[in-house]
C-alpha cells in the first residue's frame, strides 16, 4: 500500500480540498445571496462564510438555517457578520441590489443598483482589499465596471458573472436538442448579461462536431433530432430569465450553482476558461467596457482573456453589445 504522502501527490484533488482554505464573504442576504451560501457549503468550496447584509436578521436567519445542516457537509464555518468580518477573505460575492421585477430589464436596474454600490465599496475594499470580487447583482456589466473604476484595485481581482448562467442556459437547450449529456456541449454566450447577448455560433461544438454539423453525422438515420434554430435558442437563453420570474417571482438556483461554479474554478489549482465580466482592453476593437468573452481564471483571479476567432458578423455583434452597455454607462453617475 502506498503511504498516505504518495497518494495525496496522485490526487490533486484531494489536495485541494485538505490544503485549501477558503474564506468567501457574500454581501446580500437575499435569495440568490442565501443560495449562493447554501450551495458552496453543499458542495464543500468555502471553509467560511461570512454573510453581510443590511438587514441584520435575515442574515443571521439564513446563516442559521445553512449551519444547522453542517453536521452533514464538509467542515465550513458559516455565520452572519459586518464588514469587519469580511477581513482576510479570499472571495468576495456581491449579490446586493434591487431585485429585478417582472417586465424589467436589467438595465432599468442599474442608476438604482449604481447608488447601493456607492456605499458599499468603501467598506468592503477597506477590510477585504487583497480578495477577488465577484459581481453577480445586476446589471452586472454595469456594477462591475463601476467597482472597477471606483476601488481602486488591480483590474485581475474585478469580474463579474457575466454570462456564465446564459452559457449554461445554451448548453442545457443544446443538450435538449440532441439528447446528449451537457458535458458533451461546448458552446458560449458572449456580450453584456443582458438583450444584446449572443452566440458565437462559430465557437459551438459537440464533442468537437461543428454543432450545425452534429446532426449529419448521427449514424442512426431513424433517431428524430429536430432543427436546430439559432434564433429560438438564443431567443430562449435571452427570455429564461424573465419568464423564471413571471412564474415563481425571482431567480436564483442555476445562478447559485453558477456562481459556485466559478469560486470553484478560483479555487482550482488549474486555471479555467469561463465567460465571465471583464475589462475590455481593446481585445475584438473595444475598449473600456466590462462585458463577456473567454476569459481565464485561476487563483489569483482574471488571468487572462482567450481572443478565441470570430467571424466578422460575431465581431459586430460583440462591438454592439460594447455599445449597448456604454450607452447606459454615459447616462450613470458613478
Amino acid at each position: 500500500m502506498l503511504p498516505i504522502q504518495d497518494l495525496l501527490k496522485q490526487s490533486s484533488y484531494v489536495q485541494r480540498r485538505i490544503i485549501m482554505a477558503y474564506k468567501v464573504t457574500i454581501i446580500g442576504a437575499g435569495a440568490v445571496g442565501s443560495t449562493i451560501a447554501y450551495t458552496l457549503t453543499v458542495k464543500g468550496i468555502a471553509s467560511e462564510i461570512v454573510m453581510i447584509d443590511i438587514n441584520t436578521q435575515k442574515a443571521l436567519g439564513e446563516a442559521l438555517d445553512i449551519r444547522q445542516g453542517t453536521p452533514f457537509c464538509d467542515p465550513v464555518n458559516i455565520y452572519a457578520g459586518t464588514y469587519a468580518d469580511a477581513r482576510n477573505s479570499d472571495i468576495v460575492v456581491i449579490t446586493s441590489g434591487v431585485a429585478r421585477k417582472p417586465g424589467q430589464s436589467r438595465l432599468d436596474l442599474a442608476q438604482t443598483n449604481v447608488n447601493i454600490m456607492k456605499s458599499i465599496i468603501p467598506e468592503i475594499t477597506k477590510n477585504a482589499p487583497n480578495a477577488i470580487y465577484v459581481f453577480v447583482a445586476n446589471p452586472v456589466d454595469i456594477l462591475t465596471y463601476q467597482f472597477y473604476k471606483t476601488s481602486g484595485l488591480p483590474a485581475n481581482q474585478i469580474f463579474g458573472s457575466g454570462t456564465i448562467l446564459d452559457t449554461a442556459r445554451l448548453r442545457a437547450r443544446i443538450a435538449e436538442y440532441y439528447h446528449i449529456a451537457q458535458q458533451n456541449v461546448h458552446a458560449y454566450v458572449f456580450g453584456e448579461h443582458g438583450d444584446s447577448s449572443f452566440v458565437p455560433w462559430s465557437l459551438a461544438n459537440i464533442a468537437t462536431i461543428p454543432v450545425d454539423e452534429y446532426k449529419s453525422c448521427i449514424e442512426d438515420e431513424d433517431k428524430l433530432v429536430p432543427p436546430l434554430v439559432h434564433d429560438e435558442v438564443e431567443t430562449y437563453i435571452r427570455k429564461s430569465g424573465g419568464k423564471i420570474i413571471e412564474r415563481k417571482g425571482a431567480t436564483f438556483y442555476a445562478v447559485a450553482i453558477s456562481v459556485a461554479h466559478i469560486i470553484d474554478c478560483i479555487s482550482d489549482a488549474m486555471d479555467t476558461t469561463l465567460t465571465v465580466s471583464s475589462l475590455m482592453n481593446g481585445e475584438y476593437g473595444i475598449k473600456d467596457v466590462c462585458l463577456s468573452t473567454l476569459s481565464v481564471v485561476g487563483q489569483t483571479g482574471l488571468k487572462g482573456r482567450l481572443v478565441a476567432p470570430l467571424t466578422d458578423a460575431e465581431i459586430v455583434q460583440l462591438r454592439h453589445s460594447a455599445d449597448c452597455l456604454k450607452d447606459v454607462i454615459k447616462q450613470l453617475k458613478f
